[in-house]
C-alpha cells in the first residue's frame, strides 16, 4: 500500500507538469503523514543527501564550465575540430561530436554541453545542409557524453553513495565515452549517407597550427583537472575549484573576452543551477529514504534477486531497462539516489565491479537525457534549433540506437570500464 502511495502521488505529480524535485517532495511527505512515519527525520534525510564535501564539487564544475562557455572556449574548440575534419562528407557532424568529448572534460554536464556548443554547431550544420531535426537530435545526444566523459555530475553523486574513488570512476568513463562517440559518429554519417551536404575547404597545416593554438588554452584544462586528480595532486572537489579558477584566469587574462559584469551574471547562473541540482538531490534522498524505511527498496532487492538467481549478465541487463525507463520520467542524479541503494546488493553479492556499474549506470541517464517526455538535452537543444519536440523524435533514434549499442558493448565487455583504472591505478 505504501509503495502505491509513494509511487501514485509521484506519477499523478508529474503527469500534471509538477517538476521532478517537488514531486518526489510532495510523494514523500504525503507517505509520512498517511503512513503515521512523521516529519521529524526530514530535516536530517536532506542535511546527510546534501552535507558531503564531495558534492562540493558539483557547483565548482558548473561554474568552470559556464565560464569557460562565456570565455568562448567552444567557438575556439570547435574551429579546432573543423580545421581536421571540415572538409570531409558529414565532418560537421563528425565535429559536433568531437567537440562534445572535449568539451565534457570540462563541464561534466550533459545540458550545459548542448547548450555551450549548439548555438555554434547546430546553425553551421544546417547552412551546409542538414536538417533542423537531424542537426538538433545529433547535438542533444552528444551532449550526454558531457556526464561520461570526465569529470561528471553524475559520477560524483554515484561515488559519493558508493564510497568509492571518484578520481578512479572518472578513469573509468573515459574509454566508454570515446566509444559513444564513436557510435554516434557511425550514426551520423548513415543518417546523412544520402543527403548533398557541402563540404568546407580543407585546411592547410598553418591553418590547422593556429586552430591549435588559439584552442590550446581550453585543451589543457581538462589535463590540469584529470592530470592533477590521478596525480595524487588534489581531490576531485579541489579539482574543480581549482578548474573554476583556471577558466577565470583564461577567460580574463588570456582570451580577454570574459567582463566583470558578466563575470556576476555566469555565477548568478551557476548558483541557480547549483540549487537546481541540490533541491533534486535533497528529494530524491528524502524518496529513498521513504522507500527504504518502508520496506520498499528491500522488497524491490529481494524481488530483483529472485529473477537474478545469481546472473551477472541478467542484473545488468534489468538494471539498463530500469534505469533507461526511469531516464524518460527522472533526472540522472534522483535516478542514483533512488536506485544505486536498490542495485548496490545485488551488485555485490554478485561480484559485479562497483566502477563498471556505475559507467553503465551513467550511460543509461545520458541516453535518458534524449528520451521522451523529459529529456532535457533535447529541449535545450530545440531552442536553439528553433524547431518544435515533436520535430525531433523521430530524427533522435538513429542516435538512440547507437548510444544503446554503445551501452551494450560495454555491458556486455566490463574491460571498456575498468582498463584504464588497472593500467593507471
Amino acid at each position: 500500500m505504501t509503495a502505491f502511495l509513494l509511487l501514485g502521488v509521484f506519477s499523478v505529480c508529474v503527469a500534471i507538469g509538477t517538476p521532478i524535485g517537488t514531486s518526489m517532495c510532495l510523494a514523500s511527505i504525503c507517505t509520512l503523514f498517511t503512513t503515521g512515519m512523521g516529519f521529524a527525520m526530514v530535516p536530517y534525510n536532506y542535511y546527510a543527501s546534501l552535507s558531503k564535501f564531495l558534492l562540493l564539487a558539483i557547483p565548482f564544475f558548473i561554474l568552470a564550465g559556464n565560464i569557460m562557455e562565456k570565455a568562448n572556449i567552444s567557438e575556439k574548440l570547435i574551429n579546432f575540430a573543423q580545421s581536421f575534419v571540415g572538409h570531409i562528407k558529414g565532418g560537421l557532424g563528425m565535429v559536433c561530436v568531437i567537440v562534445a568529448c572535449f568539451f565534457a572534460a570540462i563541464s561534466g554536464s550533459g545540458p550545459a554541453t548542448v547548450a555551450a556548443l549548439g548555438s555554434i554547431v547546430i546553425p553551421a550544420m544546417i547552412a551546409v545542409g542538414y536538417k533542423p531535426g537531424d542537426a538538433s537530435a545529433l547535438m542533444a545526444t552528444a551532449g550526454g557524453i558531457g556526464i561520461i566523459i570526465p569529470p561528471s555530475i553524475s559520477f560524483v553523486v554515484y561515488t559519493s553513495l558508493v564510497g568509492i574513488s571518484t578520481g578512479t570512476q572518472f578513469m573509468a568513463g573515459v574509454v566508454p565515452g570515446l566509444v559513444m562517440g564513436a557510435a554516434l559518429v557511425a550514426a551520423s554519417l548513415w543518417v546523412t549517407r544520402k543527403s548533398d551536404l557541402k563540404r568546407l575547404t580543407k585546411a592547410s597545416a598553418k591553418v590547422r597550427a593556429l586552430a591549435f593554438k588559439d584552442a590550446f588554452w581550453g585543451l589543457m584544462m581538462p589535463v590540469i583537472i584529470l592530470g592533477g586528480i590521478y596525480g595524487g595532486i588534489f581531490t576531485p572537489t579541489e579539482a574543480a575549484a581549482v578548474a573554476a579558477v583556471y577558466g577565470l584566469f583564461v577567460g580574463v587574462c588570456i582570451y580577454r573576452t570574459l567582463r566583470a559584469r558578466e563575470l556576476l551574471a555566469v555565477v548568478i547562473d551557476s548558483g541557480r543551477q547549483a540549487g537546481a541540482i541540490m533541491w533534486n538531490m535533497g528529494n530524491a534522498g528524502l524518496m529513498a529514504w521513504v522507500m527504504s524505511v518502508s520496506g520498499i527498496s528491500a522488497t524491490i532487492t529481494h524481488f530483483l534477486e529472485s529473477v537474478v538467481n545469481g546472473h551477472t549478465l541478467v542484473f545488468l541487463l534489468i538494471a539498463n531497462i530500469l534505469v533507461l525507463i526511469a531516464g524518460c520520467f527522472i533526472d540522472g542524479n534522483s535516478i542514483m539516489y533512488i536506485f544505486v541503494p536498490i542495485f548496490m546488493p545485488i551488485a555485490t553479492a554478485l561480484g559485479v565491479d562497483l566502477y563498471h556499474l556505475g559507467v553503465v549506470l551513467v550511460m543509461n541517464v545520458a541516453i535518458g537525457q534524449v528520451t521522451p517526455p523529459v529529456g532535457c538535452n533535447l529541449f535545450v537543444a530545440c531552442g536553439i534549433g528553433g524547431i518544435q519536440v515533436a520535430d525531433i523524435v523521430r530524427p533522435v533514434v538513429p542516435y538512440i540506437i547507437a548510444s544503446a549499442i554503445a551501452l551494450l558493448i560495454v555491458t556486455l565487455v566490463p574491460g571498456v570500464s575498468t582498463l584504464l583504472p588497472a593500467l593507471l591505478g
